[in-house]
């Protein structure tokens, strides 16, 4: 029986991951309580300190500017000019989790909130807190730094979540009515405006509105941002000269500093050889194009897409997947300067780099894709938040020291312990944001191939009545196992992802070894069976990873992986100073799961060599070689760091060369 393009689509997926069930009930029990209780400041916090000023009081205010636009109350505007993306995103997070945890007392609130925010919405359809509060004569004015795109662009992707989890029409509504308003503001109309934001984001979620709404206004409107970002490079500068191009009238102090490059606006998209600038503008401006690519087939996007990714993938990434090298504009530099003690590798960054993986998946079926989602959801934007719940990383480190970040004001942006909160607090709802809504990186339906890609266990049914449940205990564990029941015994193809960490796999349908070959990453099996069971055994073996050799910072030195988690060493586990192991990828592994430990987790010892530190000898530098003894150094997913005592940490360690 052939099957139908129309009838092969996801309808549920449900994870069963012990792993991941953890982390999303986490969100659900101690994450959005908080989170909300902090953008009503009712939280008791501590600001994280921040060198580049990026806010430092108790407050967030958030929803109370949402109230005073509302006119429910009397004020001024709280915050940075993107304020009201904090609530959005955490409103987009509460939604996801409706799909696998109702709440009732959650969703009172979530409601109440859509209310609130219909009401804090002008008749026109503009909502962006501080200027309706504070600056109603500069809307659309100084859009390099104003982010009210960004901004409405944020609650667009809330308000389609919300509606797809609760069917509530005003929160669809008011995202509809918003996108018409920036449609009337913005093109090559007389009397709109020639322009775009500074922040990528608006380009993204209205490619999601097209995608609810199937109303082609919003696909043109995304396709028309991307293509004009860039044609004009004096645009910003036209509009800070019209609005006052004193520094008194910026919006965000230092704005008007960095080049167009940081706001990839330098010259149009389809010039742009090399991702540079603001990693978060980046990554969001990237899944913006390969959304938009996808129904637009626009070339010079595509061609973008795959321009920036090998770019990013191939030359600005970290071994965990952060992106990011400089704490100077949160930015990308050049190809292959990954500096690990003062790099900045935003939880942001790691977010959006899965949006964008997730979009070129649906590009093209290629494993490396799926290696860089799984890259970031295992471990750089994990990292993000303690296993509390509490606290979290705004800068994700790869070695960091206490004595380092308090004494040398270059680290002093790395921290070794998670914050409370952020004056800019992008990343934690962000984060919550993806987790909640991972049961939505799992499979990539493209035509009559369903494409298995992420080993999280769930359980997936398709509209024509398919089922695949997936078993595991993975990260820990390589033995994936499915169970496919297809009723209609319905011709499709199956593909499973043979990650770039497994040199080798065994596979078995029905009991029986298949030989099916790698292609682009996947392995592919034609079903049509009523039921097929098969089992996929990748490669745990404990691996010792090295950079290429153009990474200066990470020359001569190794790191630990087994499977998709990238392991570092803690000082709470080892003995000070760490800089003083160093490991060889002949040493003698162990690996050992400990249920007691950070909640559960897999644990690495390395046999290892110490130098043995001479404190008789008072010269600075000698000419004679230090001695070493033979040592283990214990290794913890690096996810799980600085959740115990603060010390130091490393992920890349000295090589010792036989």
């Amino acid at each position: 029986m052939q099957m139908t393009e129309d009838k092969l689509q996801l309808k549920h997926v449900e994870i069963t991951s012990d792993f991941w069930q953890r982390y999303r009930e986490l969100v659900v029990k101690e994450v959005l309580p908080y989170q909300w209780q902090v953008m009503n400041d009712e939280a008791d916090i501590s600001i994280s300190e921040d060198p580049q000023n990026n806010g430092q009081d108790k407050n967030s205010h958030a929803v109370a500017n949402l109230k005073i636009a509302a006119g429910q109350q009397t004020g001024h505007h709280y915050g940075f000019p993107f304020q009201d993306t904090d609530v959005y995103k955490w409103l987009e997070a509460a939604a996801y989790s409706f799909n696998y945890h109702p709440d009732a007392d959650l969703r009172k609130i979530t409601d109440n909130l859509v209310d609130l925010i219909a009401d804090a919405q002008e008749d026109d359809g503009y909502l962006s807190t501080y200027f309706q509060i504070d600056a109603p004569e500069r809307k659309f004015k100084r859009l390099q730094q104003s982010h009210e795109l960004y901004t409405m662009g944020h609650y667009i992707e809330a308000g389609v979540a919300y509606y797809q989890a609760t069917h509530n029409e005003k929160a669809l509504d008011t995202a509809k009515r918003m996108a018409d308003c920036i449609n009337r503001n913005f093109g090559l109309g007389d009397g709109q405006i020639p322009g775009f934001d500074g922040h990528p984001e608006i380009e993204l979620a209205l490619a999601r509105l097209y995608e609810i709404t199937q109303n082609d206004t919003y696909l043109k409107l995304a396709h028309y941002f991307l293509t004009q970002r860039g044609q004009d490079p004096d645009f910003f500068d036209k509009q800070l000269a019209a609005d006052g191009s004193s520094t008194d009238r910026d919006i965000i102090q230092g704005m008007q500093d960095p080049d167009l490059t940081y706001f990839l606006a330098a010259e149009p998209i389809k010039d742009q050889q090399v991702p540079q600038g603001h990693a978060v503008r980046v990554v969001y401006l990237c899944t913006g194009m390969a959304y938009v690519a996808r129904y637009t087939h626009d070339q010079d996007l595509l061609d973008a897409c795959h321009r920036f990714w090998n770019d990013l993938v191939k030359r600005q990434m970290y071994i965990t997947g952060n992106i990011g090298s400089t704490t100077t504009g949160e930015a990308l530099t050049y190809d292959y300067d990954l500096p690990n003690d003062t790099m900045y590798g935003e939880t942001c960054a790691s977010v959006g780099m899965a949006f964008f993986a997730r979009q070129m998946l649906h590009l093209d079926a290629k494993g490396e894709y799926a290696d860089v989602l799984e890259k970031e959801l295992f471990n750089g934007a994990l990292s993000g938040m303690s296993l509390d719940g509490k606290h979290f990383f705004y800068v994700n480190p790869l070695e960091a020291d206490p004595v380092a970040s308090k004494l040398n004001p270059g680290k002093s942006h790395v921290l070794t312990h998670r914050a409370d909160w952020f004056g800019c607090a992008c990343c934690p709802a962000n984060l919550a944001r993806l987790i909640t809504s991972v049961d939505h990186y799992l499979y990539t339906v493209k035509d009559r191939t369903i494409l298995s890609h992420q080993f999280i266990a769930n359980r997936a049914t398709l509209a024509n009545g398919i089922q695949i449940e997936q078993m595991n205990n993975f990260p820990w564990e390589g033995d994936i196992q499915y169970t496919v029941h297809n009723p209609q015994q319905e011709a499709f193809r199956l593909g499973l992802r043979i990650p770039a960490w497994s040199s080798k796999f065994q596979l078995t349908v029905n009991g029986h070894a298949d030989t099916a070959t790698v292609q682009n990453g996947f392995v592919y099996l034609d079903l049509a069976e009523a039921t097929t069971t098969i089992t996929l055994s990748l490669d745990m073996t404990v691996k010792f990873m090295r950079a290429n050799n153009r990474v200066n910072a990470d020359f001569g030195k190794v790191a630990v992986q087994r499977g998709p988690i990238v392991y570092a060493a803690e000082a709470v586990d080892n003995q000070q100073s760490l800089g003083q192991y160093q490991v060889s990828p002949s040493d003698t592994t162990h690996y050992q799961f400990d249920q007691q430990l950070l909640n559960g987790v897999g644990v690495v010892t390395v046999d290892a060599h110490r130098a043995v530190t001479d404190d008789t000898t008072p010269a600075l530098y000698t000419d004679q070689d230090s001695s070493q003894e033979t040592a283990s150094l214990t290794l913890i997913p690096y996810y799980a760091w600085a959740n115990r005592d603060e010390g130091q940490m490393r992920v890349w360690l000295n090589r010792q060369f036989q």
